[in-house]
């Protein structure tokens, strides 16, 4: 099998453990809220705390990718955040709480910025789409695992025992991931002449391999109309997909009345449905580039995306049923995670070598917005009596974001400053 292949097996399975990490919090609601005597609204604010720490950390994770390399960099922050995923289990009030996933969130803020930095070197540009789609399927395909799996397990050995087994899974990833992994191709012990060749000939910079890296300060990226745009994008997204892994096993449990395994049933269907959507849209951003058309290859998936998540956002709101909330909820989903395959390229085309810090400002942005999502449907239902208040603003805030894939130009690369 090439070796490239490999990395896509293995940043897969990072995808999926990052997101069994994340969403295992929600699902265990019940009996953590009931074990540290909290109220809904301080639960929405260890959900909101996570993202705050994931979101602060992003670019200075994405600079470290691109300085030290994803093999150190994944390594060690899959250790550092397994560490902290097992460390909830010893919390005992709302504040411990509150400093462990803040910190849990600050561990977990490196690993799409270094996969990104990894496919840069690894993948060449005309397979990054669907290579990135199946990266970031795995994450709803591991949130919608933890739905309904974990509330069995937490039956079996409690909540916190769970935890600390999800914590020695992680520390045998980033010790695998230390042994096998390289930097660059042509470092790999096992790699085939044929296909580092293969690989140098496609990536990009691939024309002056040997030119020095530049400087890419903070301040000179953020002057790029494109970064912003894609910030305001992603923030978009992330206000729908959040509520997926913070707020969707609760809303569907306590709206529809269902039992603790059955809400994890049914929460887990809008969340596979987000696996296809990202899957679809990378291999439709890969068909639209073949056919010589970069920037209607990062443009059009979005742009569906937004579409389709607006819709069934609206849709969803006063659906008597399950199954047709559901329905609706999974349309959202699907069209919502199409816009990460091309937005997450985007990042790639316009980043170069630089593509882990300007991808990690990107998700800094969306995990500001995700941070606001969970504290926004407690605290919207509150001020406003109704759940429905928050899925019109989702849906208007898709709007807005499908003008902003109207104006980017992923042929704009983000220029270095000399070293």
């Amino acid at each position: 099998m090439p070796r490239r292949y490999l990395v896509v097996v293995a940043t897969f399975f990072l995808s999926f453990l990052l997101y069994v990490d994340r969403v295992c919090i929600a699902t265990a609601k019940d009996p953590i809220m009931a074990d540290l005597s909290l109220s809904e609204k301080q639960f929405g604010w260890i959900l909101s705390i996570f993202a705050l720490g994931y979101a602060l950390f992003q670019t200075p994770s994405g600079m470290a990718a691109d300085k030290f390399g994803p093999r150190k960099l994944l390594a060690s922050i899959v250790a550092i955040w397994s560490l902290f995923t097992g460390l909830t289990a010893y919390a005992w009030n709302f504040v411990s709480m509150l400093v462990v996933r803040f910190l849990f969130g600050v561990g977990e803020a490196g690993a799409f910025p270094g996969m990104s930095r990894a496919v840069f070197s690894w993948i060449p540009m005309k397979e990054r789409g669907l290579v990135k789609g199946i990266n970031l399927s795995a994450s709803r395909l591991g949130a919608a695992a933890t739905m309904p799996l974990l509330p069995f397990m937490i039956a079996a050995i409690g909540w916190k025992m769970s935890f600390i087994v999800l914590m020695l899974i992680g520390f045998a990833w980033a010790a695998i991931w230390w042994f096998w992994f390289r930097d660059e191709p042509q470092d790999h012990p096992t790699i085939t002449d044929e296909e580092k060749a293969y690989i140098a000939a496609n990536v990009q910079d691939s024309d002056a391999p040997d030119k020095p890296v530049g400087k890419l300060p903070i301040g000179h990226m953020l002057k790029s109309r494109n970064l912003w745009l894609l910030m305001i994008q992603y923030g978009a997204s992330n206000y729908t997909a959040y509520f997926c892994l913070s707020w969707l096993f609760a809303y569907i449990k306590t709206t529809y009345d269902l039992s603790f395994t059955s809400a994890g049933f049914y929460a887990m269907i809008p969340l596979l449905a987000g696996g296809l959507g990202c899957v679809a849209s990378g291999a439709a951003v890969d068909a639209i580039y073949r056919a010589g058309k970069i920037n209607l290859s990062r443009r059009l998936p979005a742009i569906v995306g937004f579409a389709l998540a607006a819709l069934g956002l609206l849709m969803s709101v006063g659906q008597e049923g399950v199954w047709g909330a559901v329905f609706w909820l999974s349309l959202a989903v699907f069209g919502v995670d199409m816009i990460l395959s091309p937005s997450w390229s985007f990042c790639i085309d316009i980043g170069g070598r630089h593509a882990g810090q300007v991808s990690g400002t990107m998700n800094m942005a969306g995990n500001i917005a995700s941070a606001g999502t969970a504290l926004a449907f407690p605290y919207l239902q509150a001020w406003t009596g109704t759940t429905n208040t928050f899925f019109y603003l989702g849906a208007g805030l898709a709007a807005v974001a499908m003008i902003s894939w109207v104006m980017v130009d992923p042929t704009k690369k983000i220029e270095e400053v000399p070293a």
